[in-house]
């Protein structure tokens, strides 16, 4: 295999297959292979949305994107190529760390980008040390918004009691993230809630924890979540009744809580009654005062 002369596509798992694009840049590295004759897909089965039966069934492979070149090969098969040993490329954990994120971007060159930093890096070791190199700026870009989503993701998801298929107890929540950040995220609700059932559905895929492994099914849709509950209400009235018209900084709420995540958050549905009820108490306060007291 001539992969310097060769276009190439590499077909990875998954959306944010991090390790299948590590495991091939590693052999397409060695051999040579420049990042423009390499083309980057990857599998999309889970993010098929189901409309009826169970999520965390089998789901069966649905194939290759249409517009990939014939030429397709996965990391495994890289792997089992017989390859002169090269020389490997070295960088630091925190860089690994940024790589991997960035490669949860919805960007669809995301891993085009890393792999042209590494083919350069490759050629020139000291490029590790250039925090202004402009590939590595662009994919410290697209990491910080994968971490700001993940952060979110952690902030945001409400839980709803549910029961699944054998009436079993069953929390369940629906988010919609901008990025493929869900198996990224995941770990935090497995060690939060490790002693809760708890399933988390959105439109790319749907992950279980049964209290002993995660389990990974397709996406799915906002209608396939449970309704509102009683404890819902009780958490509105909770919410409300700690609200502080007094430390209420409208902006920094927003860039907190994008208004884009407002309409999956119970609690949202009384901000625009409490953010006016503040203003207009606020109001209310400066007009009381004395006109020397405000002056």
């Amino acid at each position: 295999m001539q992969a310097e002369n060769d276009s190439l596509t590499v077909m990875l798992d998954a959306p944010d297959d991090f390790a299948g694009f590590r495991q091939a840049a590693r052999v397409l590295l060695a051999l040579g292979a420049a990042p423009e004759v390499v083309h980057w897909r990857w599998s999309d089965e889970l993010a098929t949305q189901a409309e009826d039966g169970d999520l965390f069934a089998d789901v069966a492979a649905n194939g290759v994107t249409t517009d990939a070149p014939a030429r397709v090969i996965s990391p495994d098969a890289l792997d089992r190529l017989a390859i002169a040993p090269g020389q490997p490329v070295h960088i630091r954990k925190p860089q690994l760390s940024v790589l991997r994120k960035a490669c949860c971007h919805r960007n669809p060159g995301r891993f085009m980008l890393c792999y042209r930093w590494l083919w350069r890096l490759q050629a020139m070791p000291s490029l590790a040390g250039d925090a202004l190199d402009a590939d590595w700026r662009d994919i410290e870009r697209l990491a910080h918004a994968v971490g700001r989503e993940i952060h979110k993701m952690h902030a945001f998801v409400r839980f709803r009691p549910a029961q699944d298929e054998k009436g079993k107890p069953l929390h369940v929540a629906w988010f919609e993230p901008e990025h493929h950040i869900v198996r990224a995220a995941s770990g935090f609700f497995m060690e939060r809630f490790s002693n809760m059932r708890w399933a988390i559905l959105t439109p790319g895929c749907s992950v279980l924890w049964d209290q002993e492994c995660l389990q990974w099914g397709p996406g799915a849709t906002a209608a396939q979540a449970p309704d509102p509950d009683a404890g819902e209400a009780l958490w509105l009235a909770y919410y409300q009744s700690t609200f502080n018209p007094a430390r209420l900084k409208e902006q920094a709420m927003l860039r907190e809580m994008p208004r884009r995540y407002w309409k999956n958050l119970p609690e949202t549905q009384l901000i625009s009654g409490l953010v006016a009820g503040a203003r207009s108490r606020t109001g209310h306060m400066l007009a009381a005062q004395p006109a020397a007291e405000r002056a």
